[in-house]
């Protein structure tokens, strides 16, 4: 599959070229026939003799870039200065930072900020620890955790690699729904010191994400974390992926014209982010699900699989699949099984489908490619007789991304006081965030909007807030004589 240039590799090069003659046209040239764009050109300095510019260029991947930077140094009369990343720039010191709320000018404002003044406020919160929601950060506060095991597409690299990650998630926390989001990278990857340490530290946060914990290691993490902590916590590889392929899925079956209880789904992949999406589409009201890993189909018959439980490890993950899926008892390849299906959904790997196998699939097929940044199978190549295609990535239509959910999640679970987080509120986010595109808007290259739609972090808190104090008001309320 062509790679298009991608503003994540792009690069501002300074060059010192001739006043007169074809130079800069050379440089344009000269990008663009090494396959990258030019998408800034800005004359810095001027003289008789020489102009100083700064090219802007994106790339499609480091070694492009070098090779586009070879074909500019190569052009006759051009001095080639200062060649600048601009993601790394980015970067450079951290994305994030603290404020204070309050200008500490004089005595009196150090006095009540601090001590002695702090000290009454201590005391309060001792006597009503429920205060600190009051009167801390802990009413806005989310841990974004990890422990740097599974990042992004790139494997176990460690919590310090993690960080330019979770620093970036805590940006779009306060980008799009105002909460102060704090990364916590952890450096151990035993499952019990992670709990330990999550429980450690919870009490000053109003919420916990966990990210980029890899599985079965997360299913474990997540189920004693909820069941030992007061406070929501969600795991969004897992569940904010689900809520925003639910939401997806609900308007591709709008634009085709099937039901969500009548469709048959063939899924690719039994990870976290398989098993989480399987359960929400289940609660939505699939009833015909079929779900593949590296060695088929899974079904009742498969002899890895162990246990009864619902993911604590991979066979015990399996043994769930295969005991709420494939009604049916199909067995087989995924290629096999997607014959015929109304919806494939891959969270899985590259180019495990082609284009024929779109084309057996039932009319009106729905192709959700997620694998990234090569998804199971080339969306232009599914286009063709596909109804609707999305994918993970930003270069095409449709694009599954959890920054969709989140915020708006999280806001609506810390404006409700939720100690957790459940299935109806997830079905809720769901609803909300589908809702967002109008009928109007609706058709099969928008399924979803787009994660700067000002409307979209609202929808889904509100959503949330409510179904979390619907939640909260069953809990409290009286059992009837």
């Amino acid at each position: 599959m062509a790679t298009a240039p991608s503003v994540s590799y792009s690069m501002t090069v300074r060059l010192e070229v001739p006043a007169s003659g074809t130079a800069v046209s050379q440089l344009t040239t000269a990008v663009e026939s090494s396959g990258g764009s030019v998408t800034g050109l800005d004359v810095t300095a001027s003289g008789h003799e020489k102009l100083r510019i700064d090219v802007t260029i994106a790339a499609t991947s480091t070694a492009h870039a070098d090779q586009i930077v070879g074909q500019l140094r190569g052009i006759e009369g051009v001095v080639l200065g200062k060649v600048s990343d601009r993601t790394f720039l980015m970067h450079l010191g951290g994305k994030i930072e603290m404020q204070s709320k309050h200008p500490i000018r004089n005595r009196d404002d150090l006095s009540m900020v601090y001590t002695p003044g702090v000290a009454r406020v201590c005391m309060a919160i001792a006597e009503n620890p429920e205060d600190a929601r009051r009167l801390t950060i802990k009413r806005n506060s989310v841990a974004v955790v990890t422990d740097g095991s599974a990042v992004l597409g790139l494997g176990n690299i460690g919590p310090k690699a993690a960080l330019p990650v979770m620093e970036g998630k805590a940006a779009l926390f306060k980008r799009f729904a105002g909460i102060d989001a704090w990364p916590l990278c952890l450096d151990t990857q035993d499952t019990d010191a992670i709990v330990e340490i999550v429980k450690a530290i919870a009490p000053g946060f109003a919420g916990i994400n966990l990210e980029d914990i890899s599985a079965p290691r997360c299913f474990e993490i997540e189920a004693r974390l909820r069941e030992a902590l007061d406070i929501p916590v969600f795991h969004d590889d897992q569940h904010g992926t689900a809520i925003v392929v639910l939401a997806a899925l609900t308007n591709a079956l709008r634009v085709v014209g099937k039901s969500i209880e009548d469709v048959r789904v063939v899924m690719s992949g039994a990870g976290a982010a398989g098993t989480a999406i399987l359960k929400l589409l289940i609660a939505a009201g699939v009833k015909h699900a079929v779900v593949a890993d590296i060695h088929g189909v899974v079904h009742a018959g498969r002899e890895d699989l162990v246990g009864t439980g619902a993911g604590q490890s991979g066979g015990t993950a399996l043994r769930w699949i295969a005991d709420n899926t494939n009604p049916e008892g199909v067995t087989g390849t995924l290629k096999e099984a997607v014959a015929g299906a109304d919806v494939f959904i891959g969270v899985s790997a590259p180019n495990v489908l082609d284009g024929d196998d779109v084309a057996a699939m039932a009319d009106g097929a729905i192709v959700f490619a997620l694998a990234n940044p090569d998804p199971e199978v080339d969306p232009a190549i599914a286009r063709e007789t596909a109804a609707v295609v999305a994918t993970g990535r930003s270069d095409f239509p449709n694009q599954i991304n959890n920054v969709l959910v989140f915020p708006g999640v999280f806001r609506g679970l810390l404006d409700a006081q939720s100690r957790t987080v459940n299935t109806e509120m997830m079905l809720a986010a769901a609803t909300a965030l589908a809702d967002v595109v109008t009928e109007d808007e609706l058709n099969p290259n928008y399924i979803v909007p787009s994660v700067f739609n000002d409307k979209v972090a609202g929808a889904v808190a509100g959503a949330v807030r409510d179904a979390a104090r619907a939640a909260a008001g069953a809990v409290q309320a009286p059992t009837a004589v």
